[in-house]
């Protein structure tokens, strides 16, 4: 599993960072991806992160 953050969406909230930070952390006032693909045991808790965005910012990308 990847995912993608579209940083013209992004609002910079830090729902994403707080909910993985295995994956998701801030640089200035947007979030970037930090580990793809995403590690096993981060799977749960970023798929939880795509679902809160309240933007829509994190896309998926299956592999």
């Amino acid at each position: 599993m990847r995912v993608k953050i579209d940083p013209d969406i992004c609002t910079g909230c830090e729902l994403c960072v707080t909910t993985c930070p295995e994956v998701y952390k801030m640089e200035g006032d947007k979030s970037i991806v930090i580990a793809n693909p995403v590690p096993r045991d981060a799977e749960a808790s970023c798929r939880k992160a795509v679902e809160e965005c309240p933007v829509e910012a994190i896309i998926i990308v299956e592999e």
